[in-house]
């Protein structure tokens, strides 16, 4: 949104209106102790023209562009240019909570499209008008699976992305964190241990969330895990850190879990150094009443015309506090919007495409560098977009450190979070990596193993 700033005209007729002769008057309230004195030490303003070869200049003392091949859980997909021109848009940018649907038409319909989308995409039939991110979406999933078992224990796969663990256990931490475990993953396949899961599910078991894919890029087998989570009791949920995934895979729902999740930065945001992110959250009709945060919902109003309404708030704010779900707050509106505009500009086609277009670049790449001299995959198991690299001999991370020197960033090192994976690196391509950046990664590995 532009800013503009009030000229002395504007800020006298403003004191004009409210009776007061100057600004000063309304600090009067404020002690002088704790007043600034003098003005603030600022340069100067500059013109346009100016600025803008300020702003350069600075620009030009940052690190280069590096060609990167990060994700775990950031990713660089296209942002759609429409998007940001009109997510500035002043009355898109500036609404609030849609309590008053009478004056809240345009930004409820947004919500509910936004739902609609999600639900769509997670094969389930009702979402939430979202949550602030992905982790904290995960971990309102296994308490949202808390109160459908009324049990307490919850079962975590250790390949889920560390942050949402992290997360879960922040979440829990005021009651008994002890009650969170980790499910060991299968150290040649990448993947939960069934075999463990089938031992640790008991009759005080509430909720199982596996990757989908996981952390290290691996789809979990969700539907042999409902299985199991069926045959005691318990409710299974899934983590999708990036949603393009579900273009090539089956969706959740088509595998029983109760409740999907994931991040929605992927689908329209930019990275901008770490968030904002949106949460998305989808379940089954049956468990509506148990979704965290609040639900859009179309109706038709006195004339019979469509209308859409908040026909669901669960927040304590709301309600009775013993009945409320969850204490979340403000969802992330805009972001959200975001995410629908983005994808109503893709469709249903271009959403395939992006995926498949990923996936595809992905093997190509995974298979350029599997063929370098100690280079080989962690795991024997199918990628999305993302694969765990390792060298026979242990020598990534000093090949890495070289190839960040001359501008290329080749992953996330895995040991800080999994010190069993030390050497590892965590690959990443989506549909912005060019072959020719795959070849050029590929060339300076090489070199720099050599």
């Amino acid at each position: 949104m532009p800013y503009v700033p009030h000229t002395r005209e504007d800020v006298a007729r403003m004191l004009q209106a409210i009776g007061v002769p100057d600004v000063e008057k309304l600090l009067e309230a404020i002690p002088k102790s704790v007043r600034r004195s003098k003005p603030l030490d600022l340069p100067a303003g500059l013109d346009e023209v100016a600025l803008a070869e300020r702003l350069e200049a600075l620009a030009a003392r940052s690190i280069g562009a590096k060609l990167s091949f990060l994700g775990a859980g950031a990713y660089d997909h296209l942002v759609h240019p429409v998007v940001d021109q009109l997510l500035a848009r002043s009355e898109i940018l500036t609404p609030y909570t849609p309590y008053q649907p009478e004056a809240s038409q345009g930004t409820l319909q947004a919500v509910f499209e936004f739902q609609t989308m999600v639900a769509e995409l997670f094969g389930l039939e009702v979402a939430n008008a979202s949550l602030y991110d992905g982790p904290s979406a995960a971990a309102e999933a296994v308490l949202m699976c808390r109160r459908l078992a009324k049990r307490e224990r919850i079962l975590v796969s250790a390949a889920l992305p560390p942050q949402v663990k992290r997360t879960i256990r922040t979440y829990t931490s005021s009651g008994a964190p002890e009650l969170v475990e980790e499910i060991p993953y299968v150290p040649a396949a990448g993947a939960a241990d069934l075999g463990a899961l089938r031992a640790r599910l008991g009759p005080d078991v509430a909720a199982v969330l596996l990757g989908y894919p996981n952390y290290f890029g691996v789809p979990e087998d969700l539907e042999a895990a409902a299985r199991l989570c069926c045959d005691a009791g318990a409710y299974l949920a899934s983590y999708t850190p990036d949603p393009f995934a579900l273009g090539v895979l089956r969706p959740p729902g088509a595998a029983n879990v109760a409740v999907a999740v994931g991040e929605g930065q992927p689908l329209g945001l930019p990275m901008s150094f770490g968030g904002p992110g949106v949460g998305l959250i989808a379940t089954r009709t049956e468990f509506v009443r148990q979704v965290p945060g609040r639900l859009a919902g179309e109706t038709v109003d006195t004339r019979g015309q469509r209308a859409f309404v908040l026909t669901l708030s669960t927040r304590e704010q709301h309600i009775r506090r013993e009945k409320a779900t969850s204490n979340v707050c403000t969802n992330q509106g805009l972001c959200a919007l975001g995410v629908t505009m983005h994808l109503s500009l893709i469709g249903p086609g271009g959403f395939r495409r992006i995926a498949e277009t990923c996936h595809a670049r992905a093997r190509a790449l995974a298979a350029r560098l599997a063929a370098l001299p100690g280079v080989h995959l962690a795991f024997a198991a199918p990628y999305f977009h993302e694969f765990v690299l390792r060298h026979d001999g242990g020598k990534l991370a000093t090949a890495a450190a070289k190839l960040e020197r001359d501008g290329i960033l080749l992953g996330v090192p895995l040991a800080p979070d999994f010190p069993e994976l030390d050497g590892a690196f965590l690959v990443t391509v989506t549909e912005r990596t060019r072959p020719a950046d795959g070849e050029r990664l590929a060339d300076a590995l090489r070199a720099a193993l050599a």
